[in-house]
């Protein structure tokens, strides 16, 4: 299958497609003229990347993954640890811009607008404690 036809068959861009082959995450085969050319199987590993990457796994880990779901010897609590890690890490981003979703609400919520030049979001954005609650 040429590449335009992955990238249609995948939602992947073919510039997306071209970057994994050439980091050698999921590599098509070159044909005479030039073109590459992908397998029905390396589709299904472009869509386990994509995937992968739509739940924000990183370039390494969905390497790992890749690897892990073409080892016929695998154990699965080596894949439960990798995602547990990486849920982990996701459930600390989550908690941290909930900090940051708190924070800039307040900021907003005490901004009065108008023409005055006055604003809590500048005096807050720089550090400064605010007396316009």
């Amino acid at each position: 299958m040429k590449i335009g036809d992955v990238a249609s068959q995948t939602g992947l861009s073919i510039k997306s497609i071209r970057y994994y082959h050439d980091i050698g995450l999921v590599q098509g085969s070159r044909g005479a003229n030039g073109y590459r050319e992908y397998s029905e199987q390396q589709v299904a590993a472009l869509l386990f990347v994509q995937h992968c990457r739509e739940l924000g796994f990183s370039i390494d880990e969905c390497r790992d993954l890749l690897q892990l779901k073409h080892d016929p010897q695998r154990c699965a609590s080596d894949v439960k640890r990798l995602a547990s890690q990486h849920l982990q890490a996701l459930e600390q981003r989550m908690q941290r811009l909930q900090q940051l979703h708190s924070e800039l609400s307040s900021l907003v919520a005490q901004c009065q607008g108008g023409n005055s030049p006055d604003c809590p979001i500048i005096d807050g954005l720089s550090g400064k404690k605010c007396c316009h609650e």
